[in-house]
């Protein structure tokens, strides 16, 4: 179980700052330290809002990588970058992010560069915490996230080594496995295996198929870090990719080798909330309870009234909570006010209780 009950925590990813959008378009015009220097400032500023809000847990909110997860193709041998999406205009659908082809043996020997941004994460928190001394009693946490080899595959075009997506995913998982050993040598105690595409198509996929995958995934450091998973329907400028329900993940993802399972609920009025009782039986579980595809922010009393939903399906010391998914899709002042939001609510219910 958690360190403590009731904490707050989020996915990953956090909104860039406007220069940061603007830099990320241009960064053929930045020189190697130019780029540094932009990873390190979003990244403090990422930080920095995470701690104003009151959470517990934290991560770098992905502002090095320029993106969710495409940043992780130009660490991998054996792909052609695309230049450009095959649709550029029009409403934004995910046909609009693009594919890369494969063209060799996929390999990473730089490896995928998470380990780099936790180290980063680790030496601004613990620079700002000198300053400022933990949001809440609890000391801060640091999280890193990482994109399972099935969601990560999804970007690559097969080819005549690489037949379809199955045998693109196989090729990916001892690459993302031997980044979440060297997460953890680095220290890492807290890792998300991000696989939101395996929720996405789980109505049409055996389930099964991708609980051993992302089980021989994580096989190395499960039990040697805290893992967890987030399982979504897709986010792309506020869109869903895939129906969504978990009738048809469960109960085979309860047998992911992971700590807590992370649910969308919010954007979804809390349709199937019922199935944190099974998951809390056996694991934690996060609760998205900030919807990060509406711009109605949520008051401190609504997430209140939503934790107490909660509780009456799962105990409190298997609960965690946060934003539906990933904030890089939602404005950033839009964000903070969540947080803050959440952060806020959470802390009423957890006084109310005696926590």
């Amino acid at each position: 179980m958690k360190a403590h009950p009731l904490r707050t925590t989020v996915i990953g990813s956090y909104p860039f700052p406007s220069w940061l959008e603007l830099a990320s378009r241009h960064l053929d015009q930045f020189g190697q330290d130019d780029v540094r220097e932009l990873q390190e400032d979003a990244t403090t500023v990422a930080v920095m809002d995470q701690l104003a809000a009151g959470l517990d847990v934290i991560t770098d909110g992905e502002q090095g990588r320029f993106d969710f997860n495409l940043s992780f193709y130009g660490f991998l041998e054996g792909i052609e970058l695309e230049s450009a999406p095959a649709r550029r205009f029009g409403p934004p659908a995910h046909d609009q992010r693009g594919k890369h082809r494969v063209v060799g043996e996929l390999r990473a020997p730089r490896g995928l560069g998470v380990v780099d941004e936790f180290t980063r994460l680790k030496r601004i928190t613990e620079s700002l915490m000198d300053i400022k001394r933990g949001p809440s009693p609890f000391l801060v946490g640091l999280k890193a996230s990482v994109p399972g080899p099935y969601t990560l595959s999804g970007r690559l075009v097969a080819s005549d080594k690489y037949r379809d997506r199955w045998d693109l995913t196989e090729a990916l998982i001892p690459i993302v496995r031997k980044e979440l050993e060297d997460l953890v040598s680095a220290g890492c105690g807290e890792i998300t295996v991000d696989e939101p595409s395996m929720s996405c198509y789980a109505h049409r996929e055996d389930p099964r198929r991708f609980v051993d995958i992302f089980n021989r995934t994580v096989s190395s450091v499960a039990g040697k870090c805290r893992l967890s998973t987030h399982l979504c329907f897709g986010n792309y400028k506020g869109h869903a990719v895939g129906p969504r329900r978990y009738g048809p993940m469960f109960p085979y993802f309860l047998e992911m080798k992971v700590d807590e399972i992370h649910l969308e609920m919010a954007s979804r009025e809390f349709a199937e909330i019922e199935i944190i009782k099974t998951i809390s039986a056996e694991k934690d579980v996060a609760v998205g309870i900030i919807d990060v595809k509406s711009y109605y922010v949520e008051t401190v009393k609504d997430v209140a009234e939503r934790v107490k939903l909660c509780l009456r399906y799962a105990p409190a010391d298997r609960l965690s909570f946060a934003p539906d998914c990933g904030l890089s899709q939602t404005a950033r002042w839009a964000a903070r006010l969540k947080l803050k939001s959440m952060c806020e609510g959470v802390k009423a219910v957890r006084k109310e209780m005696g926590l």
